[in-house]
């Protein structure tokens, strides 16, 4: 899980999403521009192995390993065909109040999912440890 889950709260507008790529490694001349990744919902979360990395801040989908002719919509359909941003067809800052709090929820509810997942996860990685562990002391 990446670590700038936790630090997604402005990322729904598009201005936010765009600076979080201050240090994005790639040219201009490849189809994932940091304006093009920002518009279909990404922002920048780089780490040491994966400075090219980005989530969508609705979906929480976490692409990298980008090529110079990937399209970030394309990417994001194929990847995460539900995404309920994928699905709004308008800018945020045109939804009606209800709209985008019907929006936040769906948002929210896969945050959780994505913590509980890497929780779970780690918990069976452990789980894991520990059997291997009791095995060598039999």
């Amino acid at each position: 899980m990446s670590n700038n889950l936790m630090s997604d709260y402005y990322m729904h507008l598009l201005q936010y999403r765009l600076e979080s790529f201050k240090v994005w490694p790639f040219d201009d001349d490849w189809k994932c521009t940091p304006q093009r990744l920002a518009e279909a919902g990404f922002y920048h979360c780089p780490t040491d192995q994966e400075p090219d990395a980005v989530c969508c801040f609705m979906c929480f989908k976490e692409l990298d390993g980008w090529e110079p002719t990937d399209d970030p919509w394309e990417e994001h359909v194929k990847h995460s065909p539900n995404c309920p941003f994928l699905k709004i067809n308008k800018p945020i800052e045109e939804l009606t109040v209800e709209q985008f709090i019907k929006l936040e929820i769906k948002r929210q509810k896969n945050k959780m999912q994505k913590i509980l997942d890497s929780r779970r996860k780690e918990f069976e990685h452990h789980g894991h440890a520990v059997r291997e562990e009791m095995q060598r002391l039999v």
